[in-house]
């Protein structure tokens, strides 16, 4: 393991380290694909788009959890975002993967109306298999000093 500039060591790479960058990530996706599913669902969207606008929302939401605190710190816009985009991109894309895969699995997922079990039973197995799936992908990436290792300093 290497050293961060300004001398900063990355962050132990535990399991609790890795669960809880993956949590900050999941919180981020996970309004955005809510939010995505749910207004696709309503406009009656097929699949293609409405995970289009669930990604597209996923990625939103999770840069913004990143970038607010960072700016409340007093970093500038340019340094923020490379920040955001350094500390969650593998994780968000990961993330999509598995919960976008998940709900293509369940058979009628993606075409139960808002008001239905399978719906947000689904969308929760999503969610919960997408954090499985992410946190050691995480700790790996943390323990290398990237991904949210770059953005630790600044907690």
């Amino acid at each position: 393991m290497g050293t961060e500039p300004h001398g900063h060591a990355p962050p132990k790479a535990s399991w609790g380290t890795a669960a809880s960058a993956t949590l900050h990530c999941l919180t981020g996706c996970a309004i955005g694909e809510i939010l995505g599913l749910v207004i696709a669902t309503w406009l009656g969207w097929t699949a293609a788009p409405s995970i289009a606008l669930a990604v597209l929302l996923a990625f939103f939401f999770g840069y913004l959890l990143t970038l607010v605190p960072l700016r409340r710190r007093g970093l500038n816009w340019r340094t923020a975002i490379r920040l955001a985009l350094a500390a969650d991109t593998v994780s968000i894309i990961v993330m999509e993967i598995v919960d976008n895969g998940v709900m293509l699995a369940v058979p009628g997922a993606m075409d139960a109306a808002l008001t239905s079990a399978l719906f947000w039973g689904a969308l929760a197995l999503s969610l919960l298999v997408a954090f499985l799936v992410t946190t050691p992908i995480n700790k790996w990436i943390i323990g290398r000093g990237k991904g949210h290792a770059v953005v630790h300093r600044y907690h």
